[in-house]
């Protein structure tokens, strides 16, 4: 009877035990089939990260700027191209747009009117001389400010020491003048800046503005058009054009939002340009 006794609780023991073994291998398949969920769901979560990252790429129109950021140039990389910025395009990561071969010089705005001065000039004229840019600055022309102080507040930002490029005058507006009283201030205007750097600014403006207010007032200035169309510019007096800004709405990588664009016409180049110390 004590064998017996012996021989069943033996028995008992071994079925006991063989239950625990065979529910053991269980638990890793539980937690391996968790583990496995949970790659599965951070897998998909970077990857939806990823797609919201990731720039989407569309048709190119130079007339929209809903296309691809990472176009360099429009229409063709076989010119020479640049961009104008002020403090508009923010902070602009100026060693990315240094590797940009295709950006060989920028116009800052440095100054508008009798006293507005750009508050991202002094950083972005520094930056964009470090990354290797060919720099000019530009004045926003104000017809009715005195002419006095506009030159005052633009030769204290624009030095020549820290210019690759000629100045450039903005010129959009006639401010409410007569097209006669506003072309006397502006070309009193640009004799002074002459005097003061000792060369001839470059004017900017818009072809329309040219053709309403300007035909025949500019001959011995070089120009910069504004023109957002596929077609290059042609003045109402068919004068030569240095430089066509063909886009407002453009974008390269570094500078967050839209940016000016322009490149040189015909033979054109930055010689044509360059500031002469």
């Amino acid at each position: 009877m004590k064998k017996l006794s012996i021989f069943l609780a033996i028995s008992v023991a071994l079925m006991m035990a063989g239950d625990v073994i065979g529910k053991t291998p269980k638990r890793p398949r539980r937690t391996r089939q968790k583990t496995i969920k949970m790659v599965k769901k951070k897998k998909a979560k970077h990857a939806s990260r990823t797609a919201k990252l990731a720039p989407v790429r569309r048709a190119v129109n130079i007339e929209d700027g809903d296309y691809n950021p990472y176009l360099q140039c429009e229409d063709t990389c076989n010119h020479v191209h640049g961009i104008d910025l002020s403090r508009y395009q923010g902070d602009v990561f100026w060693e990315t747009v240094g590797e940009n071969t295709k950006m060989a010089y920028v116009y800052l705005k440095a100054t508008e009117g009798g006293d507005r001065i750009d508050p991202k000039f002094e950083r972005n004229i520094e930056l964009a001389h470090r990354y290797g840019l060919k720099v000019g600055s530009y004045h926003f022309f104000r017809p009715k400010t005195p002419l006095h102080l506009q030159l005052k507040n633009f030769t204290a930002q624009c030095l020549p020491g820290e210019q690759d490029l000629i100045p450039m005058i903005d010129v959009e507006t006639t401010g409410g003048l007569s097209t006669s009283q506003f072309c006397d201030s502006l070309l009193t205007f640009l004799g002074m800046i002459e005097e003061a750097y000792h060369q001839k600014p470059l004017v900017y403006t818009f072809r329309n503005f040219y053709n309403w207010h300007l035909v025949g007032k500019l001959n011995d200035y070089q120009l910069m058009v504004a023109m957002y169309l596929d077609e290059e510019p042609v003045l109402a007096d068919e004068r030569d054009i240095t430089l066509w800004q063909y886009t407002g709405k453009g974008r390269i990588v570094g500078i967050n939002g839209l940016v000016d664009k322009s490149r040189f016409l015909g033979r054109h180049g930055l010689r044509d340009i360059r500031f002469r110390h």
